[in-house]
């Protein structure tokens, strides 16, 4: 039984249908709901369940065979090619003919075969479509065998699996493990499959992975062996491992993971996701872990994400079809004419000798007609064409990504293009939707200064610190985003492990060697400039009275104390060093019970000395002191704690490596080392952290709350080293945790918060407030057995969870607030000015407080110092409604007295600033209408407070309701749902992870890179694309009506006078090729004119290149040249005895010259290589004629063209009449573009005008063009005493 079992486990991995689910098949029989069944449900032995969940038992536990407990669950092998040797050819046919085009061909093949109207030889009709498939089959086949490469390497890779026979761990393919294997992993190694932690070196029981490959941030995740199993000391038996698992189905829910475990003594432990490794993940900062397998192949949840290429539609590509209709109806009006024509001429007959008996009477022979003329004219209908945009698009991508201009060396990548068929939406962009941190400012946050009990710490040292820093950071350090605090500050991850690090990409692209050079050698956010904090003077002063305080000064410094512990122990980061993956906790001492010991504590343990302040300081108005530099501050001393990050911490003897999940927690812990207070070690219950001249102290860390972004906070509750109470830290924005205070906290303390929190928010810096709460233990007690309950509970968890969190983060009392500088990124203002400029709407989206948000919208000129701002903050959805009617009433009088005034001249422009809550009732179905027009007087709108949901909102309102191209850019993954609602989005890849990245469909590194992007890249894209769509149309449209002219003197009766090789090869072969070259390499205006002269970008948001009048001018203008081509050969050639095809001849050489040489006088750009083609086209098709007139005899039956070119080339009339059609035929277009380029020429004509300037002319005309005052700077992060620009004053906003 057991040999019969792997026999159809093996037939199932190679059948498609199973193991081999294809990458982009959807999971249709996998259900994705969130609960479980009851947990006394019979258990079915192994077998999928045909409920809600499934049943995992471990394949070497006793009565299981070695395929027992896996075999009806799907392998680890993974498929994500679509197609096979033997389904390629039925399945890629039967997808290309999901296309209405190859449809429609197919139909006029099939047509042809029926003899009452088949126009051309069988053969000859099945041409075009056979040679569009053949090329998009050999395409898909390219891409789908680069997939199976890279599916072979994948699966071959090998790890260890435990053997029940063998009693051992052996190696084994990926592709070997099942569902139900024990899999051990050792650090940098890659998760093979969704795996329940069993297991960990560490002694506290937890593992940190990357998900890098997963989602593609660079930060860690904590995983937890699970409960019950963390006891088991180094050693794990995994002979003794006989517990079943129950968990839900497979499902793509990368944040969720529900079941139990059940021993063998029917004792259940609650599985939740931090027990969870996830495939494709890396095990980092743990030496070894074992895993058991409860998810394989394709229903693990990283393949169960992985949908494929994310596909839109453009704007182009929409009015394209509908133009392709107006074809259709072309098509069948010219065909109706002909069968009209034909019916009417065979009854106008009176016993035509011709007509054989039987022949069906003129009705019906007028309907036969009628279908075939659709097969003769079937190339009104371009098959080509989409052929050809296909081709065209990737020419435009691989120009767009190989731009060293978008190519950032600090990040050492460049632009990105995800989505491959909306190239030519980047030149038609309205508006544009930008996040604020990490989208215009570098997201590298800096501790700026604090406030703490009321008193404000204004830290001038660290602005001064922040521009040396900058000055040698661009002429000495290296190009690298994530640099670590000192240089001999090493990532654990690729030291202490002694492993290679490889990421999916490596095996995707090496053989299976290890990887030689660590893949991931730095930690998230770990650059120097966050490390580099330099302590207050003021508060330095205090610090040293910290042994002998009194009176007030004790509540004070008892302030302090808890403050910078909040900092140290509220934040989830994670500590290694460069001989130690992670700093184990020591046997927790026994805590300082009151402040007196802690008094002796640090006089037993000699606190070290700051420098000196002035003594004159006073505690609401402190004076900046005199900055030393760096290297002038003191090193630490022996016993005490170091001031700088760059020096060694002496308290643990080595340096420490900090590692967050985001950039705030990285400064604000390195801001509480810089005043002693360092976070030396994690683990799962406790945090090791030294105090101000005292030895390391353990805080047990009791629970840890994570953000959240309903509550805006996240809190830690700890056991306090001093007191040994319960203590609650919470940090999260002053916005929620300044309406959590205890109503019986001084007031005073709030109030002077609070107003410097204004202060930090108008100087553009982002504000954190810092709170705790003191428990008594009956209290705590209380609160544990229901948070207990809400995180044993399977139903309903994340709301039980945070109700408990809720209860618990109430009667805060205000520490402190912390104000972290985020600098704005470069030439962020002269690209917004830019797009500005172009006619691009902007909008900015953010949580951040408005005096932040506002600042930060000065600083890069999206607000400009005479720019009137509306503010909307209202407090009830009838107070919205009446302050918009109000707004807009002020905005009508307004500009009303600015025309009057300066008269008729514009005004200067508007800009709205809305928080959340108005926001929120702004989107309502009520309020839309009169929220959009109130913006569109607006030159740009902040939305501050907004939250993920609200920016995909406003998005959707404004694409929806005002029909316009929008683009999204953000960072972050609370910007990837209106990155996805968005016609175009755009990730940053910046310092919150890839996640924006992966969802977008461009890809930049830097917010600049979309100046050149849109103004260049987006302008040439759409041109090129328009102007070859149109010269489509007019190519196939003028050839055609040649055909249907001759009907008129054929009876209607289908002839062609032309061979149908010709007729079929024309549009083809023989003028296919210009226009390709056309679509990717024609410039109508140079890269610098474009970026000078940002105002062209009017031309693509008009549609002026392709639009219904330059459709239908098009076609107007391809019927006279038709007309023109055909008339003149004809009446050259009238009176005269010419064959058929010798009539045609001069007609078809006229008509390839005329098509090419329209081309000619189209492009604004003329190469070598334009040359080449376009004469390799003509001599192709002469090449073609004359071979075919010398050797086919009967390749065209049933008449013969034998001799017909050779003898028409050799007479000299064929080139006269080939001349003089010409001529007349392109000569009105030639007459039009000469005069209207010299009365009245377009912008983007006069910008090609000015590339033929001197330099010292073009920037002359460049400057009249612009006519743009020289634009006014602000610096974000200054001081307030050294800003020059501030925001207006309160007569110059309207609220």
């Amino acid at each position: 039984m057991e040999r019969l079992h792997w026999i159809r486990h093996r037939l199932q991995r190679l059948l498609p249908g199973d193991g081999g689910r294809g990458w982009y098949s959807p999971a249709s029989t996998l259900s994705t709901k969130r609960s479980l069944d009851p947990p006394d449900s019979p258990d079915p032995g192994g077998r999928r369940l045909s409920g809600k969940r499934r049943s995992v038992t471990p394949r070497h536990a006793p009565g299981q065979s070695q395929h027992g407990s896996s075999r009806n669950y799907q392998g680890n092998g993974i498929r994500t090619t679509k197609y096979s040797l033997l389904s390629f050819i039925p399945k890629n046919l039967f997808e290309q003919f999901h296309r209405v085009a190859n449809l429609y061909f197919l139909f006029l093949v099939l047509l042809n075969w029926v003899p009452v109207v088949e126009a051309f030889q069988k053969e000859i009709t099945m041409i075009p479509l056979a040679v569009v498939l053949f090329v998009i089959a050999v395409k898909d086949a390219l891409e789908d065998y680069r997939r199976y490469r890279y599916d072979q390497r994948v699966n071959n890779t090998s790890t260890s699996v435990y053997c029940g026979k063998q009693r051992r761990y052996v190696e084994r393919r990926w592709a070997e493990v099942c569902v139900g294997d024990l899999v051990r992993l050792y650090c940098n190694d890659i998760i093979p499959a969704d795996m329940v932690l069993l297991h960990s070196s560490d002694p506290g029981g937890v593992c940190h992975i990357e998900t890098a490959n997963l989602d593609g941030e660079s930060n860690l995740k904590l995983r937890r062996v699970v409960r019950d199993l963390q006891r088991q000391g180094l050693d794990f038996s995994p002979e003794t491992f006989s517990s079943r698992i129950e968990c839900e189905n497979p499902n793509n829910e990368l944040q969720c993971f529900r079941g139990y475990m059940e021993h063998p003594s029917k004792a259940r432990v609650g599985l939740h996701i931090e027990n969870l490794l996830l495939r494709t993940c890396t095990v980092r900062n743990t030496e070894m872990v074992v895993g058991f397998v409860v998810y394989a192949g394709h229903e693990t949840k990283a393949m169960q994400n992985n949908s494929g290429p994310r596909y839109k539609r453009s704007k182009l590509e929409r009015r394209l079809n509908t133009d392709v209709l107006w074809s259709v109806a072309l098509l069948l009006l010219l065909c109706f004419t002909a069968a009209v024509g034909h019916g009417l001429w065979l009854n106008s007959l009176k016993n035509p000798f011709f007509l054989i008996p039987g022949d069906p009477p003129p009705l019906l022979a007028g309907f036969y007609m009628f279908w075939t003329m659709i097969i003769v004219l079937q190339v009104l209908i371009p098959i080509s064409l989409y052929v050809s945009i296909e081709i065209v698009k990737l020419g435009q991508i691989y120009f767009i990504q190989s731009d060293v201009d978008l190519y950032s060396e600090q990040t050492a990548s460049g632009v990105q293009c995800r989505a491959l068929n909306i190239t030519e939406d980047l030149g038609q962009i309205q508006y544009l939707f930008s996040d604020k941190t990490g989208t215009l400012t570098e997201n590298c946050m800096l501790f700026r200064r604090c406030t703490i009990a009321g008193v404000e710490y204004p830290h001038h040292d660290n602005a001064q610190w922040l521009e040396q820093y900058e000055e040698q950071d661009t002429h000495s350090r290296p190009h690298t985003l994530r640099s670590r605090c000192s240089r001999k500050s090493l990532s654990c991850r690729s030291l202490s492990c002694n492993r290679s690090s490889v990421s999916l990409h490596t095996l995707a692209s090496q053989s299976d060697t290890a990887s030689q050079e660590p893949a991931h050698a730095h930690g998230a956010f770990s650059r120097t400039m966050e490390c580099m904090v330099a302590p207050d003077p003021l508060l330095q002063l205090k610090l040293q009275e910290l042994p002998r305080p009194e009176g007030a000064a004790a509540a004070e410094l008892s302030y302090i104390l808890d403050f910078f512990l909040a900092l140290a122990v509220c934040n989830t980061v994670v500590v290694s060093s460069p001989t130690k993956s992670q700093h184990v906790v020591p046997v927790p001492r026994t805590p300082q019970r009151s402040l007196e010991d802690m008094k002796l504590l640090l006089q037993k343990f000699s606190l070290p000395r700051f420098p000196h302040a002035p003594s004159s300081l006073h505690p609401d108005t402190p004076a900046p002191a005199q900055s030393p530099a760096p290297s002038s501050f003191p090193a630490p001393s022996a016993e005490g704690a170091g001031l700088w990050e760059e020096c060694d911490d002496d308290d643990c003897g080595e340096e420490l490596f900090y590692e967050s999940e985001s950039p705030d927690e990285a400064a604000l812990v390195q801001a509480a080392r810089a005043y002693g207070y360092t976070l030396q070690a994690r683990s799962a219950e406790h945090l090791v952290v030294a105090l101000p001249g005292s030895a390391p102290l353990t805080v047990p860390l009791l629970h840890l709350l994570p953000f959240h972004s309903d509550r805006k906070r996240m809190s830690v509750v700890v056991r306090h080293p001093v007191t040994g109470r319960v203590v609650v830290f919470t940090k999260g924005a002053d916005s929620v945790v300044m309406e959590l205070k205890d109503p019986g906290s001084n007031p005073t303390y709030y109030h002077r918060t609070q107003r410097h929190l204004d202060d930090y928010a108008r100087e553009g810096l982002r504000t954190l407030c810092v709170a705790k709460r003191v428990l008594e233990e009956a209290e705590y007690e209380a609160w544990l057995k229901k948070h207990v309950l809400a995180e044993t509970s399977i139903e309903n968890r994340e709301e039980l969870l945070l109700d408990s969190a809720q209860r618990l983060e109430t009667n805060l009392t205000l520490l402190g607030a912390t104000g972290i500088v985020d600098r704005l990124q470069d030439d962020v203002p002269e690209t917004i000015e830019a797009l500005q400029r172009a006619g691009i709407r902007m909008w900015v989206l953010t949580g951040d407080k408005q005096e932040t948000a506002v600042n930060i919208a000065y600083a890069c000129r999206l607000l400009r110092p005479s720019d009137q701002l509306l503010t909307a903050n209202c407090e009830s959805k009838d107070a919205c409604e009446a302050l918009f009617s109000r707004l807009s009433e002020e905005i009508h009088r307004w500009e009303e007295s600015q025309a009057a005034s300066v008269g008729g001249g514009g005004v200067s422009g508007f800009t709205l600033v809305i928080d959340g809550r108005t926001l929120d009732w702004a989107l309502g179905a009520e309020l839309q209408g009169a929220f959009l027009q109130l913006t569109q007087h607006c030159r740009s709108v902040i939305c501050c407070r907004s939250t993920p949901l609200q920016k995909s909102q406003v998005v959707r309102l404004v694409r929806d309701t005002l029909g316009v191209t929008t683009l999204a850019v953000g960072d972050g993954a609370n910007d990837v749902s209106m990155i996805q609602v968005a016609d175009v989005g755009i990730g940053i890849s910046g310092q919150e992870g890839m996640q924006a990245v992966m969802s977008s469909d461009f890809a930049v590194s830097r917010f600049k890179h979309l100046r050149k992007l849109l103004l260049v890249h987006g302008h040439w894209c759409y041109t090129r694309l328009a102007n070859m769509i149109l010269y489509f149309f007019y190519k196939n449209v003028m050839y055609v009506n040649l055909l249907f002219w001759y009907q008129f003197f054929c009876g209607f009766s289908g002839s062609v006078m032309t061979n149908s090789w010709a007729l079929i090869f024309f549009n083809l072969l023989f003028t296919s090729a210009p226009p390709l070259l056309y679509g990717i390499l024609d410039k109508d205006v140079s890269a610098d004119a474009l970026l000078g002269v940002p105002q062209l970008y009017a031309s693509g948001q008009n549609s002026e290149a392709y639009c219904r009048t330059t459709f239908w001018l098009t076609l107007l203008d391809s019927f006279y040249q038709s007309l023109v081509c055909f008339f003149v050969p004809y009446l050259a050639f009238a009176g005269s005895d010419v064959s058929i095809f010798s009539f045609g001849s001069p007609i078809n050489s006229s008509a390839l010259l005329i098509i090419l040489l329209h081309q000619v006088i189209e492009s604004r750009t003329l190469t070598w290589l334009h040359g080449a083609v376009l004469l390799g086209s003509a001599a192709f098709y002469y090449g073609f004629s004359l071979l075919f007139s010398v050797l086919c005899v009967t390749c065209n039956s049933p008449t013969d063209p034998l001799g017909v070119e050779t003898h028409a080339m050799s007479q000299p009339l064929y080139y006269c009449v080939c001349v003089l059609t010409t001529v007349l035929a392109l000569l009105p277009r030639v007459s039009y573009h000469a005069f209207h380029n010299t009365i009245c020429p377009p912008d983007t004509v006069r910008a090609g005008l000015m590339d033929r300037l001197v330099s010292k002319e073009y920037w002359t005309h460049v400057g009249q063009w612009t006519d743009t005052p020289a634009p006014q700077t602000l610096s974000v992060n200054a001081d307030p005493s050294s800003t020059t620009d501030r925001p207006p004053d309160h007569h110059n906003v309207l609220s």
